[in-house]
C-alpha cells in the first residue's frame, strides 16, 4: 500500500470516528424544549431581559416570545382563535386576570393547583390569587397588577387650603371651588366610554356606596339595589354639575392623563403607569402630584379595581413541565423584583411593597400598598364577557342621559340575570 493510500485510510477511519461521536451526542442530548406564548408588543419588550436570564439558568428550554399585537383586545382574539381551531400553538397564555375565568370555562388551561400549593399562595396579595381561582381550580399565576386611583394636584390643593378629598361630596365641592378659582377648566377626569375601563370606574364608585356588582357565592346581583343607583348617578351627576366634561363619554386612559398632565383637571381616576408619565423629567407636573385611595359615601370604604397580567398554562401543551419552569421563574420574587425595579409596574407579592430596594427608587410604594388593601375583584365567572358587555352597555346609556340611572341599573340586573340562569 503506497504511503498515501495509508494516510487517505487513516484520515477516513477518524472521520468516520468523529462523525459517530457526533451521532452518539446527538442521540443524548435531545434537543432543547420550546415554550411558546405572546405578549402585547410593547410589554414584549420589557420582558426579553427575563427570558434571556431564563434560558441561562435553563439551557434545555427555550422561549419563544411572540410579539402580539398593541391591544390587550387583539392579543385575546389571537389566542382565542388558536384555541377554537384547535392545534394551538401556545404553551402558555400571558393573560389579563380577567380572561382566566373565560378561559379556564372554556377548557383550555390547565389547573395550576397541580404546580402550586395554597401555602406558596400566601405571598401574594389575596385579590390577584381569587382572579386565578374559577370554581374548584387555579388557573393563572400572577406577575405584574394595576391599581385605580385617585390622582390629585398637591399644589392646587395647597393654593385653595384644601385638604385631598375623602368623599364623593368633597370631591364635587373642591372641583368647583377650583374651578370658580380658574385654576383648572374641569374638576374630575375619568374614564367613561363604553369598554372595560368604564367597567373599574363604576366599581370604584359602587363599593364607596356599600354595593356589589355580582355575588358568585350567593348568586346575588346588586346593580338594581340602592347603592348601584346612587353609583351611576353619581357619574351622571360629574357630567350635569360641569365637574367633567360632556365628552368624557369618549374618554380612555390616555385621553384623561392627557388632560390631567396639560394642567386642565384637578383630579384624575387612572391606573399606576400615569404616575410615570407624571413624574418624568420633562413632566410639567412632576412633583405636583399625589396620589390616595378612591373617595367613598360617609361611613363606607374606598375601593380600587385590580387589573394585573399573569401566566396560565394551555391544556394542550406538549410540554407541560417546561411550560411550568417558566411560569415558576417568571413568578419568583427575585425576577418580580428585577422586573418591577425596571418597569415601575405594581406588585402582586406581598413583600415587594416594603422592599428596601424598591423603595429607594420608588419611595411612594407604601401608598400603592394601602390603595391595595381596598381592591375590587371583578367577578371570576365563567360568563364574565357577557355579563361585562351588559354592564358597559346600561352604564353608557345612564352617564350620557338616554336611561335614568334607575332604569339603566334596573335593566342591567334583569340582563344580567337572565344570562347567569340564577333565580
Amino acid at each position: 500500500m503506497t504511503p498515501f493510500l495509508f494516510y487517505k485510510k487513516i484520515i477516513a477511519t477518524v472521520l468516520i470516528t468523529i462523525i459517530g461521536i457526533l451521532l452518539m451526542a446527538m442521540a443524548v442530548s435531545p434537543q432543547p424544549v420550546t415554550v411558546t406564548f405572546m405578549v402585547i408588543a410593547s410589554e414584549a419588550k420589557k420582558l426579553e431581559f427575563l427570558v434571556d436570564e431564563f434560558e441561562a439558568k435553563n439551557p434545555g428550554i427555550k422561549i419563544n416570545l411572540v410579539y402580539g399585537p398593541r391591544t390587550t383586545n387583539s392579543v385575546e382574539d389571537l389566542y382565542t382563535g388558536a384555541f377554537l381551531l384547535g392545534d394551538s400553538p401556545y404553551d402558555i397564555v400571558y393573560a389579563d386576570m380577567i380572561w382566566a375565568s373565560k378561559f379556564a370555562a372554556a377548557g383550555w388551561l390547565k389547573d395550576l393547583s397541580t404546580w402550586v400549593s395554597d401555602q406558596e399562595l400566601e405571598a401574594f396579595m389575596p385579590a390577584t390569587v381569587a382572579a386565578g381561582q374559577v370554581e374548584n381550580g387555579f388557573y393563572w399565576m400572577p406577575f405584574v397588577s394595576g391599581l385605580g386611583m385617585l390622582y390629585y394636584r398637591t399644589d392646587l390643593l395647597k393654593t385653595a387650603g384644601l385638604n385631598p378629598p375623602e368623599t364623593f361630596e368633597e370631591l364635587v365641592r373642591q372641583s368647583q371651588i377650583l374651578q370658580e378659582k380658574g385654576l383648572v377648566d374641569w374638576g374630575y377626569i375619568w374614564q367613561g366610554f363604553q369598554y372595560e375601563g368604564l367597567i373599574t370606574v363604576f366599581l370604584e364608585v359602587l363599593k364607596g356606596y356599600g354595593g356589589f356588582w355580582i355575588d358568585a357565592d350567593g348568586q346575588q346581583i346588586g346593580l338594581d339595589r340602592p347603592s348601584a343607583i346612587n353609583a351611576a348617578a353619581f357619574l351622571r351627576s360629574l357630567i350635569e354639575q360641569e365637574i367633567s366634561p360632556t365628552d368624557i363619554a369618549n374618554y380612555v386612559e390616555f385621553d384623561t392623563l392627557r388632560i390631567f398632565a396639560g394642567g386642565k383637571a384637578a383630579f384624575l381616576r387612572n391606573w399606576p403607569f400615569a404616575w410615570q408619565e407624571l413624574n418624568k423629567p420633562n413632566s410639567a407636573l412632576k412633583g405636583k402630584v399625589a396620589i390616595k385611595t378612591m373617595v367613598h359615601a360617609p361611613g363606607q370604604e374606598s375601593g380600587s379595581s385590580i387589573g394585573g397580567w399573569g401566566f396560565s398554562m394551555a391544556k394542550d401543551t406538549q410540554h407541560p413541565d417546561a411550560a411550568w419552569r417558566v411560569i415558576e421563574f417568571f413568578s419568583s420574587e427575585a425576577a418580580q423584583r428585577q422586573f418591577i425595579l425596571v418597569s415601575g409596574y405594581v406588585p402582586v407579592r406581598r413583600s415587594l411593597f416594603t422592599d428596601p430596594e424598591i423603595l429607594e427608587k420608588y419611595p411612594h410604594y407604601p401608598e400603592f400598598l394601602q390603595i391595595a388593601n381596598q381592591a375590587v375583584l371583578r367577578p371570576p365567572i365563567r360568563q364574565y364577557a357577557q355579563v361585562s358587555d351588559i354592564l358597559q352597555r346600561y352604564l353608557s346609556a345612564a352617564i350620557t342621559g338616554q336611561l335614568s340611572p334607575e332604569a339603566a341599573m334596573k335593566q342591567a340586573a334583569g340582563e344580567t340575570q337572565r344570562t347567569l340562569g340564577w333565580r
